[in-house]
Parts: C-alpha cells; structure tokens; sequence
C-alpha cells in the first residue's frame, strides 16, 4: 500500500513538473511571438521615433545650407576664408591659380561632393588673393587641398600624388581620400582605395617654379598657360 502512495505522488510530481515546464514553454513562445510581432503601441513609437529623427536630419540639413552647404564655391579673399572655418565643422578649401590646367580636375569633383556630402563646407581660394594665408599654411604646391576640422587644418591633399599620381583619378578616389582624413562622412571601405581609380603612374612628372607676388609655388602640372 505504502509503495502505490509513492508511485501516486511520483507521478502527481512528474505531473505537476510536465505542467510547468509546458507553461514556462507557452510563456517563452508568447514573448517571442511578441518580440517578433510588436503590438500596435511598440508600432507607433517605432513610427514616432522615426520621425523624430527625420525632423532631426532635415533640421541639420537645413542648417548645413544656411551655413554654404551643398555647393561649391569661391571665396573672394583670405579674411573670408576664416570667417568661413569658423562657421562650419568640417571644410575643404582648394587653393587654385586661373593658370594651373590641374585645377580644373580639381573643381570637377569638388563640385560634384559638395552635393553628395553636406555635411562638409566645398570652398576655393585664389592663391594670388591670399598671400598671407597661403604662407602662414605653407601651400607651395598648385592645386592643394587644406582639410579643416573644427577651425584647425587637420590635412592636406598636395597635388594629385594621393589620388592615383595620375589625372584620371576618379571622383571616388578623391572621396575615398577625404573620408580617410575625416573630413566627410565616408561609408566605404577606408582600408583600401576604390578598385576602379587604382591605377598606377602619372603622365605628368614635370614641377615648375612659378612666383606669385614674390612668394614661390610649386606647380604640379606638367604645362601652365603665362
């Protein structure tokens, strides 16, 4: 008699254990199936959070283009170049001469990142217009690019070597460069640059001296028009 009891309460408890057990499993499916589909509240305050961070985005684009965002431009002397750095978080100023053929290339692709990237401020600067501020930066070579953060240059790109050493570099090539030196907000791969501008060897490896109002510049193309 006494050994029926244990097998009666053996079994009450394997019962009761199997009940639970299944009822930990129901709990476990009902979250699940609650993670993976969100109510009706979860659903508007994803909604919600969405579009709080459009209006953030579009807010900041819209400060960006008060600012001179989203264009490239020309500053007409040294004294705006500083009030320019101060105003912006990030800026790319090319140091350009009407004479120099590789400025040109330069202003291609300056002009097409200046729409792509907003959140950096697309500048250039005649160089025969800032004496002092191309000394005090020690620009010697014709195009040069000073990267500035936070009012500080940061970086320079000094002619094409950085690009490929060649004029057909590609505007992702000069990109990709910019990204390298945080200046823009670069979503590619920055440990190696883009495939389709690699190429090696330059067509041009003649360097001229030229002065400009008694300072000496270097100019990294191979003919410049007197």
């Amino acid at each position: 008699m006494a050994g029926y009891s244990m097998d009666m309460v053996a079994k009450a408890l394997e019962h009761q254990v199997l009940q639970s057990a299944r009822l930990v499993e129901e709990q476990l499916d009902a979250e699940l199936e609650r993670l993976e589909r969100p109510d009706e509240d979860e659903l508007e305050r994803l909604k919600e959070r969405r579009m709080e961070a459009l209006k953030r985005a579009q807010k900041q684009k819209q400060e960006w283009m008060s600012k001179g965002h989203g264009e490239y431009r020309e500053i007409p002397s040294e004294k705006d170049f500083f009030a320019e750095v101060k105003d912006s978080k990030n800026v790319v100023c090319h140091f350009y001469r009407d004479s120099t053929f590789r400025c040109k290339i330069v202003d291609k692709h300056l002009n097409i990142l200046a729409k792509k990237h907003l959140e950096t401020k697309f500048l250039k600067l005649n160089v025969e217009k800032a004496p002092f501020l191309t000394e005090r930066l020690r620009i010697k070579v014709i195009p040069s690019m000073a990267l500035v953060k936070d009012g500080k240059t940061k970086d320079y790109i000094v002619g094409f070597a950085d690009l490929g050493n060649t004029d057909e570099f590609t505007t992702e090539m000069l990109e990709w460069r910019l990204g390298c030196s945080d200046i823009i907000n670069y979503s590619g791969n920055l440990m190696e640059p883009p495939t389709a501008a690699s190429k090696s060897g330059s067509k041009f490896t003649k360097v001229e001296k030229r002065t400009i109002r008694g300072k000496t510049y270097d100019s990294d193309s191979e003919a410049d028009d007197d």
